[in-house]
């Protein structure tokens, strides 16, 4: 899950991302489906069993809809978005810069296993770049007067 500021402090926290394919189970696979559609990845579309790596996928998705405005696949029918996203038709805008390109497309795989690590995400170039470690105001200068 991500939580995000609407207000001045920190007491304004609110839900902004819930990773509802989330595995947390003995034998870590399922092969039930829910959710939002713009999310499924392509295994659990074609009713395959599926594992934590769904959840790097949607870590893509939401780095797109982020950057972008909309998720990668929305098409006007359902049908279309599942076709575009078993296909894994993945279309960047010219503004989308080419680490950012380079991050989501290795999020974004159809085969599970070639999808990146967490651990490899946190490395990743575009995120060392654009990352800054930012604490909250309780934590932070004033806190350690």
């Amino acid at each position: 899950n991500i939580i995000g500021n609407t207000g001045d402090n920190f007491t304004d926290l609110q839900p902004i991302w819930d990773s509802c394919w989330s595995v947390h189970a003995p034998s870590l696979r399922r092969k039930t489906m829910c959710g939002t559609l713009d999310y499924l990845p392509p295994e659990m579309i074609e009713g395959k069993s599926h594992d934590e790596k769904v959840d790097v996928w949607c870590i893509g998705i939401l780095c797109y809809e982020f950057l972008v405005g909309h998720p990668p696949f929305e098409s006007p029918s359902h049908s279309e978005t599942y076709r575009r996203i078993v296909a894994v038709d993945l279309k960047f805008p010219t503004f989308v810069s080419e680490g950012a390109r380079d991050l989501i497309s290795k999020l974004l795989r159809r085969i599970p296993n070639e999808r990146l690590s967490l651990r490899a995400v946190k490395e990743h170039p575009w995120v060392t770049a654009n990352s800054r470690r930012v604490l909250p105001p309780a934590f932070g200068s004033a806190a350690s007067n």
